[in-house]
């Protein structure tokens, strides 16, 4: 039990400091939107390039990627996974753990978006405190947040070993970088928005990861 408690704490104390290096790489990223700093410049790069149109089939499928990153699809997905999980192991601790993730990323992100009031790319031109919710990208963080907590709840429960685990983790990364070049793709949202958002959702996530570990659980794996 000593030795189980001590690895718990150990894998806590990490995820900690896993957390806040991605927070503190999120407030860089955000003090250089506020400076207009050289991030800045690759926006207009990006910005100014030209961009396939995508109509009939092809819309169809760059749209249903995008809503991979959508908070309404991200949250339900999230939450009834959780719930099920729950209702399997019979303890709450999943659906908790779900329920902390979306309050914690609407709360966290809502409150730059409101802040920075960054208008999107398509508007034309970039301005702060200009009524916009474009910083951080929702979408960018949705994905990272709510898929790894999902993965992380079927690596802890569903007794998966760690190559499969790999897998899902490999897949969240794939997902999120998949919702951030469609909207880089769509023109939706500016890089720093997508990296912004990827940071916060990373910080967000090893946050949540380091609560589980703080308290131990008999029904999970270790």
């Amino acid at each position: 039990m000593t030795v189980v408690l001590d690895t718990r704490r150990a894998q806590m104390v990490r995820a900690f400091r896993w957390s806040a290096i991605f927070f503190t790489g999120f407030l860089l990223i955000t003090h250089q939107v506020l400076i207009n700093g050289p991030l800045i410049e690759i926006d207009k790069w990006i910005h100014d390039l030209e961009r396939p149109e995508f109509s009939g089939v092809s819309g169809f499928i760059i749209r249903r990627l995008d809503d991979l990153g959508l908070r309404g699809v991200t949250a339900t997905a999230l939450l009834l996974a959780a719930f099920y999980i729950a209702r399997r192991f019979k303890t709450w601790r999943p659906l908790n753990l779900a329920i902390l993730s979306v309050i914690s990323l609407n709360l966290v992100v809502g409150f730059f978006k409101f802040w920075l009031g960054r208008t999107k790319p398509k508007v034309g031109f970039d301005l702060l405190h200009f009524g916009g919710m474009s910083y951080p990208s929702g979408h960018a963080s949705n994905a990272l947040l709510t898929w790894g907590v999902l993965a992380y709840l079927i690596y802890r429960y569903a007794h998966v070993d760690r190559y499969r685990g790999r897998l899902a983790s490999a897949g969240v990364a794939a997902i999120s970088l998949t919702v951030c070049t469609v909207s880089l793709i769509r023109d939706t949202h500016w890089f720093s928005d997508l990296l912004g958002g990827l940071f916060i959702g990373a910080a967000l996530l090893v946050l949540i990861i380091a609560i589980d570990r703080y308290w131990p659980s008999n029904s999970q794996l270790s």
